[in-house]
């Protein structure tokens, strides 16, 4: 699999939004349980999607499918208390970063982060795939 450095702007502009939006999460509706628990972790898996498409070409559907085995083996690793075990259990960044809590439902938030994304792209590429055939040789 070759990979490419590639910047796009529009990609690294959506993965800021991403990630206020991620930090707008933690930090302000932390109280809103659906909010905090499952859409942080749609978005989550987007924010890596974004972030490497801004600086590499790479296969989107590649991409999406190792995003979602690199987040579910975070997941298994917090049921085995990875974060603990590797001495962050009093670094609060940290442990936010790895999770501190095995469950299923993340990791069909994760599944469901990359659906969202295989739309977007799906849709976007027919967009792009339109435009090109309606236009005259």
């Amino acid at each position: 699999m070759k990979i490419n450095f590639k910047f796009d702007y529009k990609n690294l502009l959506i993965a800021i939004v991403i990630f206020f939006v991620e930090v707008l999460i933690a930090t302000k509706l932390k109280n809103w349980f659906f909010v905090r628990a499952y859409l942080g972790d749609v978005f989550v898996v987007m924010l890596m999607y974004y972030f490497i498409k801004a600086f590499f070409d790479i296969s989107s559907t590649k991409l999406m499918i190792g995003i979602f085995i690199f987040s579910c083996l975070i997941e298994f690793a917090q049921y085995f208390h990875f974060g603990e075990l590797m001495g962050f259990k009093n670094n609060r960044i940290m442990m936010i970063v790895l999770g501190n809590s095995f469950s299923w439902l993340d990791i069909l938030c994760y599944f469901a982060g990359c659906s969202i994304l295989f739309l977007i792209v799906k849709l976007d590429r027919d967009k792009n795939n339109s435009s090109h055939s309606s236009k005259p040789n």
